[in-house]
This record gives structure tokens, C-alpha cells and sequence, in this order.
């Protein structure tokens, strides 16, 4: 008896309880009226610019890119983003500097690279992975880092090996 009263309360409080923004989206139960919650952090601005049709587009963007993973994502998947917008926020961190150049059409490489070569380990993989990449400004970073300096001239089309000392096998 004492069971069926604690479901009957738990089932009643459940339908009026207030749904948070993720359960909202989950269920498809989101509305326009939320996009103001939405814009309270990066990622829920980005889910509600990408999953809500008539979302404001801009206004959730200037809350996403706040976040570098946040901002890449929503370039990548937001209809209407603005790719340079998106990519000011995303060069912030070197490994979204680039994740940005290598899988969001229209990014602007030099941008991009120039922020992703401030660690050894991006300069190596912008290198090795991004077209257009300058191969030489790549590796004077990415020799600061022997694991990074081998990697480079062993895998790096264009890689100066003589420089590094180490041996190409191709």
C-alpha cells in the first residue's frame, strides 16, 4: 500500500517537475522560449543553434565560440555559422587550431596554424595532416620536442632530415 502511494507521488511529481534543457532537447520538447537557458553556456547554445530550427544562429554563436571545442563544433555543424567567427574561438588551444584547418571547410590555414604551432606535437601533426601547411615553420616547432622532431622527419612529406639526424624510410 505504502509502495503504490510513494510511485503514484514520484510518477505526479515527475510531470511537473521543471525539464532541464538536455532532457528538453533529448525529447524533442525544446521551443524557442528556451533559447535564453540556452545561452548560458557554450554548449548548450551550440545544440540549440544546431537542433532547433528558427534559433537565433548569431546570438548562439557569439555564446559557443567561448569554448574552443565548442566553437569548432559549431562551425562544423551549424547551418549559418560563421566560419570566421567559429575560428576565432577555436584557435584559442593549439589542438583545435588544428581540428579547425583540417575538418571545417573554409577555414583560413596560416590562422590556424599559427596557433597550432605553439606546441610541438600540433606543429608535427598540422604538418603531416593539413594541406597547404608550411612544412619548415611546422618543424622549427616540433623539433623543440625529440618524440615530435623523430615523428617529423620520419613521417613528414617535405621534412628537412639531414637537420634532425634521423632517417626516412619510405
Amino acid at each position: 500500500m505504502l509502495k503504490d502511494n510513494m510511485l503514484e507521488e514520484l510518477i505526479r511529481d515527475a510531470k511537473t517537475a521543471p525539464k532541464s534543457l538536455g532532457y528538453k532537447l533529448r525529447n524533442n520538447l525544446i521551443t524557442l522560449e528556451d533559447q535564453e537557458e540556452a545561452l548560458t553556456s557554450p554548449k548548450w547554445a551550440y545544440y540549440f543553434a544546431k537542433d532547433v530550427p528558427g534559433a537565433d544562429i548569431e546570438v548562439c554563436q557569439k555564446v559557443a565560440v567561448k569554448s574552443p571545442g565548442w566553437a569548432y563544433y559549431f562551425a562544423k555543424d551549424v547551418t549559418g555559422a560563421n566560419i570566421e567567427v567559429c575560428q576565432g574561438g577555436a584557435i584559442k588551444k593549439p589542438v583545435w587550431a588544428y581540428i579547425f584547418a583540417k575538418n571545417v571547410k573554409g577555414a583560413d590555414i596560416e590562422v590556424c596554424q599559427e596557433q597550432a604551432i605553439k606546441e610541438p606535437e600540433w606543429a608535427y601533426h598540422f604538418a603531416r595532416d593539413i594541406q597547404g601547411a608550411n612544412i619548415e615553420v611546422c618543424q622549427e616547432v616540433a623539433i623543440k620536442d625529440p618524440e615530435w622532431a623523430y615523428n617529423f622527419a620520419r613521417y613528414v612529406k617535405g621534412a628537412d632530415v639531414e637537420r634532425q639526424h634521423v632517417r626516412r624510410t619510405d
